[in-house]
């Protein structure tokens, strides 16, 4: 029997995810579509958290562009551009955000990490306080994108008749009125400079 290439496991698997979702996505329902049986697939991934990880780190491969800053590039607008990148990575697949919670560096993607620290160290930060920063942008960005996930899958969350039933305040039928105009994007980008703003002052702290 040929050995399945591992590169076309992941293609397949990612494409799998796509159509069923992370709960549906099983071992035999990826061999049944890569027509082997399942017992060939233990060859590159002994079950399904490393089959997981690795579509994790594939979708980052494929889809985060700004994973390293550039030379000279200021460190907020790397921080920014690092985070939108990660969150369009993210959002390319089916449950991406809940296939990468959780996840840590492995031993490739070392020297990005490391990369990353001396950037922030070098703009100011304590190595502590730059491992912190990524940490909570990380931790921003896949917990925005759950939200966001998740409200995708529920149909755009719930019977808004619930809510008209309640007879909010005019004020409060303006202001839901105003948000549900505006995207996804704006509230995440306003969170987003909310945390490098508080970043700045941290900086300005541990410099002076």
């Amino acid at each position: 029997m040929t050995k399945l290439d591992k590169g076309t496991v992941i293609a397949t698997a990612l494409e799998l995810l796509n159509e069923v979702g992370m709960d549906n996505l099983t071992t035999r329902k990826l061999a049944e579509r890569l027509k082997v049986q399942q017992p060939a697939l233990y060859w590159h991934f002994q079950n399904k958290r490393a089959l997981l990880d690795a579509l994790a780190e594939a979708m980052l491969t494929e889809r985060h562009t700004r994973s390293l800053p550039k030379e000279n590039e200021d460190w907020r607008v790397y921080l920014k551009e690092n985070a939108l990148s990660f969150r369009m990575a993210l959002l390319s697949y089916r449950d991406g955000a809940r296939i990468h919670a959780g996840t840590r560096p492995t031993e490739p993607n070392f020297g990005t990490a490391e990369a990353q620290i001396r950037f922030l160290c070098t703009a100011g930060f304590s190595p502590k306080h730059a491992v912190w920063t990524l940490l909570a942008v990380s931790n921003y960005v896949v917990g925005s994108v759950l939200e966001q996930q998740a409200s995708d899958a529920d149909e755009r969350i719930s019977d808004r008749s619930d809510v008209s039933e309640q007879a909010p305040s005019s004020f409060l039928h303006g202001l839901f009125h105003e948000l549900e105009t505006d995207s996804m994007d704006a509230a995440f980008n306003f969170g987003l400079d909310s945390l490098i703003a508080g970043f700045e002052r941290l900086r300005s702290c541990t410099t002076n």
